[in-house]
Formats: C-alpha cells, structure tokens, sequence
C-alpha cells in the first residue's frame, strides 16, 4: 500500500450552457437535489472533503441556488477568462492546490455517477503506485470522474486553454490506469435536455437517490 495523499475535488462549472438552453447545468434536478449538490455530496461521502468549483458567468445564479450550508462547505473560483476552454477553467482550479494533493477532476454535466464508483477509483489511485491517471470506462468509453496525481499536473499547465485534457494521454501511456465500471453514470451527460432527458428517463443514477444534504 501506497502512503494516502490529500484529496481534492475540482468540479468544473464555468460554462455558458449554451446547448443546455442557457440554465446552469450546475441547476439541473438530478435525484433529490441539483446537479452540483449530487457530486458535492458524493465527494464528501468518499472522503473528499475539500471540494473546489470553478464558477463562470452563471456564478450569482448558482451560488444562489444552492442551500447555504452547501455553499459554506465549497471553495469557489471565479474564472473570468471561461470563455477560452475548459482546460483553462482547469488550470484555475489547480491554481493554489496542494501539490502533494490527488485531484478528483469532475465536470458538473455528470452528475449521474453511481456512489459505487468514485471509492473505488480512489482506492485504486491508493493503491496503484503507477497510477497518475485513474479513468473510468463503461464498456469502452472513458468518462468521469478522472482521478489525476501530482505527476500531471505541470503537463497540464503546459496545454492552451482550449485544448483538450485528453491530448496527454499518450504522454502518460501506461500510467494511465482505466477502470472497467458497470456504472452508466460515467459516460451519461447535460449537454443538452436531451441527454438529460435521456439519462432520467434510463433511470440514472442506478441508486437508491434517498441522498440528502448533511
């Protein structure tokens, strides 16, 4: 066994929901709660308890909308440069992190990841001393949450703002650890209320969604 690591969560929710009608996906009704709520919640039952957002021009709607003693418990990041990609909107997370810190990296549009799933992509990331890159795959098709070690994380300083995380896959080559899960969730999205529709109507999460709030 590997000596344990801190633990972050960095939540992306800086877009503009362009083809989410322009509501916050952060918003989104997943289970008994938002969207936002549902992975915040997830992170704290799996051990993460410092939980960073990464806001961008819906930040007022979504810090109001969400129960204050959620909004207590999160580190927010306001990213005013959101428009030039998601992978800036990542180096502004990890800006000021621990650099000893695993990172969960998990955009807000999937929400619907079982709670089977992120403790044993940590327990992986623990156990694997190899492992600088844990994703999960559902029958073949990585998705998220990604657990990212420190080894990555001046590569990605190194990417453009709009260019994509996975471009340092190959970089990482068999230090990239994939999960096989049986878990949907992973892969399930809020691009748009279609997919969203979609995934309610499949019954994601696969669950008992009694979560609450602590």
């Amino acid at each position: 066994m590997t000596e344990e690591r801190a633990r972050v969560g960095l939540v992306l929710s800086a877009g503009a929901s362009v083809r989410f009608g322009g509501a916050p996906k952060a918003l989104a009704r997943v289970g008994d709660g938002s969207a936002l709520q549902r992975i915040h919640s997830l992170l704290e039952s799996a051990g993460v308890p410092w939980v960073r957002v990464v806001l961008g021009p819906h930040s007022d709607e979504i810090r109001a909308g969400l129960p204050r003693s959620v909004t207590a418990r999160i580190d927010w990041v306001e990213h005013r440069d959101w428009e030039r990609g998601r992978t800036g909107s990542i180096q502004a997370g990890l800006a000021g992190l621990p650099e000893d810190a695993d990172v969960v990296l998990w955009p807000v549009d999937h929400p619907f990841v079982s709670s089977s799933t992120l403790p044993v992509l940590l327990g992986i990331a623990r156990e694997d001393p190899m492992a600088v890159w844990v994703l999960p795959e559902f029958r073949g098709h990585g998705g998220h949450p990604v657990i990212l070690a420190p080894p990555t994380r001046a590569s990605i300083f190194e990417l453009g703002p709009d260019q994509p995380l996975r471009d340092l896959l190959p970089r990482f080559g068999p230090q990239v650890r994939r999960v096989p899960v049986e878990d949907a969730g992973v892969v399930a999205n809020l691009n748009t209320w279609e997919e969203y529709a979609a995934a309610r109507a499949a019954g994601l999460p696969w669950e008992d969604r009694s979560w609450t709030e602590r």
